[in-house]
């Protein structure tokens, strides 16, 4: 498969005065001296922010889903750090942001499952319920937590009945944040001796600007400061929510993902705006043409690709790969596991869920419908099935 032979979507002209103008109104919080410290940055940082682009990643592209999750606690300085070992080409980082308005990588607020929290008496009293995105959560949450307490918290294993082997880890890191992932990133592609690749997706982005704590305007804040704004920046910008893309896109030129999910659901943002549209609407060829007037990709979820049988079998593909590309977007779907338990029915093996099953069989269909790219948990796995279709295609 050759990307080159796909139009490229149509580039908007954001860094010009009107994108410099949208850019200082969202660091109007920031002294200026921060602010000129940030630009400064960037222009140091120019070399590893000006690469190649998204278009000169390997085909199909494998990025490690909140890190190499499938092996160690997500979300981890450890687990990103693991991917990159295994060889993913991209790594993943959720945000949401802390009391004091930092922004750390976890893969929801509610930190009650990935965290030692609950072991913390001091913060015994900051256990409520809360409605985020009209689902009703009990447990703790980061936006009550200024950095420095969260910093006291050490990383576990989201499902330690599933992946007990990842619980010897429990403790080994605290929750990074994200500038403290930009870091990472330059030291370890100094090391390395090339661009390393983040995937960022800002977390319930419509809830946490009602608390005053809007993710967007921080995120690209942190972007301009180490020089991945731009459009050929390694780094993807995804969320759920397409008003999100869209105010980021206003913001920087790091290409967008548009998240979707079931198809019969609704982002949440569409939902507090009244807007009717479904994930159905939005992967017809209309609603595609809507996306990549702002973004250069969409994540659907893997059924939205290959739908499901009532079994639980993998039936026939959509046209949605052809559709998308139709249009110029890439495909960055998601999530492969190896467990029995989130692999479709006709690729489990035996009856422990917790067992890997074939992996490799479910990968193979999933690839050969001309993705660009897969979240995997275990990127090792997913790297090898994309060697096996690229040598298919070479025979």
């Amino acid at each position: 498969m050759t990307q080159g032979a796909r139009r490229t979507p149509a580039r908007r002209t954001v860094l010009g005065a009107a994108g410099a103008a949208a850019v200082l109104g969202a660091s109007a919080a920031l002294p200026t001296s921060t602010a000129h410290a940030d630009e400064d940055h960037a222009d140091e940082a120019g070399s590893r922010g000006r690469g190649h682009g998204y278009r000169s990643l390997p085909v199909p592209t494998v990025i490690a889903h909140r890190g190499a999750s499938g092996y160690r606690p997500e979300h981890t300085l450890g687990s990103y750090r693991h991917a990159l070992d295994l060889g993913a080409h991209v790594i993943e980082q959720d945000l949401v942001p802390t009391r004091d308005g930092h922004l750390v990588c976890r893969h929801e607020n509610d930190i009650t499952g990935t965290t030692d929290v609950a072991d913390h008496p001091e913060f015994a009293p900051r256990k409520t319920t809360k409605s985020v995105d009209g689902t009703t959560f009990t447990g703790w949450f980061t936006e009550d937590f200024t950095l420095a307490e969260l910093k006291t918290l050490r990383a576990k294993e989201r499902i330690p009945g599933t992946r007990q082997k990842n619980t010897l880890y429990d403790g080994r890191w605290t929750i990074p944040t994200f500038e403290e992932v930009l870091r990472w990133a330059e030291e370890e592609g100094r090391r390395r001796g090339r661009e390393i690749w983040l995937h960022v997706e800002t977390k319930h982005p419509t809830y946490f600007r009602s608390l005053g704590l809007g993710l967007e305007e921080r995120l690209a804040r942190l972007l301009r400061r180490y020089g991945r704004h731009r459009a050929n920046s390694p780094v993807f910008l995804q969320s759920f929510e397409p008003g999100s893309i869209q105010r980021l896109a206003r913001l920087v030129d790091s290409p967008g993902v548009v998240l979707l999910s079931g198809a019969s659901t609704r982002p949440w943002d569409f939902v507090q705006a009244g807007d009717p549209r479904t994930v159905a609407d939005l992967v017809t060829p209309e609603g595609l043409r809507w996306i990549a007037s702002y973004a250069q990709g969409i994540g659907p979820t893997l059924d939205l690709v290959i739908p499901k049988d009532a079994t639980g079998r993998l039936g026939t593909p959509t046209t949605l790969v052809r559709d998308a590309h139709a249009e110029g977007l890439i495909l960055h779907p998601y999530t492969h596991r190896n467990e029995n338990a989130f692999l479709p029915a006709d690729f489990r093996r035996g009856t422990d869920p917790t067992a890997y099953g074939d992996s490799f069989g479910a990968l193979k269909r999933y690839l050969e419908t001309g993705i660009d790219g897969i979240f995997s948990d275990n990127p090792d796995t997913a790297l090898l099935a994309a060697a096996d279709l690229t040598a298919a295609a070479r025979d």
